[in-house]
């Protein structure tokens, strides 16, 4: 009774990538979690007819709704709703996961028995749905390479664990692990006392990495509970009115931005690793609204042109937004 009247959790939402898939992924959270939980929704400039429902919703279900009109990185975004949240632990989940039943007990049990810092579900990826493995743990941390007794290069470390596997084909126990992903992650709030809040200067890439070695150093543990399982499902394709934050959320400004911070937070080397993610900015823009376009073109000469003119004028629409948004909310 006393958990009922006083839940232990809070659940926070807040936006990944897209806005279109707000009404599968808050139905499941309430249709296959029957373990008492708060819950906060941060809303972050998504269109109308978002905006609409999860105000009905947030009046409906009695969840508290922090609508910003204005487009957030996905930290800031968590981090307002850490400010509000009182209860033991918090869970962070992105506007496009799906929940299977159970998974949030699951989740708050595995914190009680093993007294971890961070649980992270087992997360799966795509549709159908709990059947492909995205991330069952892994590995996190610097990796420091010494010469006569000298360091001279410091290198970031991160493997995901079993990573487009079938989960019909693996066994999978509850174990400690090191890397955890923020598609969904329990967290004991207390930790923020210690690390602070979450770093805001990572825009939109190893935001999740950062966590992981902050709790490792600060005497924190990890857990993967493959008993609770989410499944994130990303897309193809977006509706028009996701274009604007995608465009954002994986321009190369914000990508370069935070890895030059990760790499000076952590006194990382400039090495291969960084200079592969350089060369690799837009991937996502080219494979989410670029691809689809040049493939509809039914000539395969027609469809590498198309797709080669689009990457070329990509670049500069992508700059062009990022610095009108940058100029706009620099203050907000």
């Amino acid at each position: 009774m006393s958990s009922i009247l006083h839940p232990l959790v809070t659940i926070i939402v807040v936006p990944r990538e897209r806005f279109s898939y707000t009404r599968e992924s808050l139905t499941s959270i309430y249709t296959n979690t029957n373990y008492p939980f708060e819950l906060i929704y941060i809303d972050a400039g998504s269109p109308p007819h978002i905006k609409n429902y999860l105000a009905s919703e947030a009046e409906n279900k009695k969840f508290q709704l922090i609508r910003k009109n204005y487009y957030l990185s996905p930290n800031h975004a968590r981090n307002l709703g850490l400010q509000q949240a009182t209860t033991q632990y918090v869970v962070f989940i992105d506007n496009d996961v799906i929940v299977s039943p159970g998974w949030l007990q699951s989740l708050i049990q595995s914190a009680d028995e093993t007294g971890a810092t961070v649980v992270s579900p087992l997360i799966c990826q795509g549709t159908p749905l709990h059947s492909e493995i995205h991330c069952a743990g892994g590995e996190t941390g610097i990796l420091e390479e010494t010469k006569n007794g000298i360091t001279h290069r410091r290198r970031i470390i991160e493997k995901i664990n079993l990573q487009g596997k079938k989960l019909a084909l693996n066994h999978i126990e509850r174990q400690p692990t090191k890397l955890a992903e923020f598609h969904c992650v329990l967290v004991r709030q207390n930790i923020f006392t210690s690390i602070g809040y979450l770093d805001e200067n990572l825009l939109n890439t190893k935001e999740h990495v950062d966590l992981c070695m902050l709790v490792q150093n600060a005497n924190g543990s990890i857990y993967l509970e493959p008993k609770s399982i989410v499944t994130y499902v990303p897309t193809t394709s977006l509706e028009l009115t996701d274009i604007p934050y995608y465009m954002l959320r994986w321009s190369d400004a914000w990508e370069k931005a935070s890895l030059q911070h990760l790499c000076q937070k952590w006194n990382l080397t400039k090495d291969e690793y960084f200079k592969n993610r350089y060369k690799r900015l837009g991937w996502r823009r080219n494979m989410t609204i670029i691809n689809p376009i040049s493939s509809k073109i039914p000539s395969r000469i027609g469809a590498k042109i198309t797709n080669k003119l689009l990457r070329l004028i990509d670049k500069p629409i992508n700059k062009l937004l990022t610095n009108h948004y940058i100029k706009k909310h620099q203050h907000t």
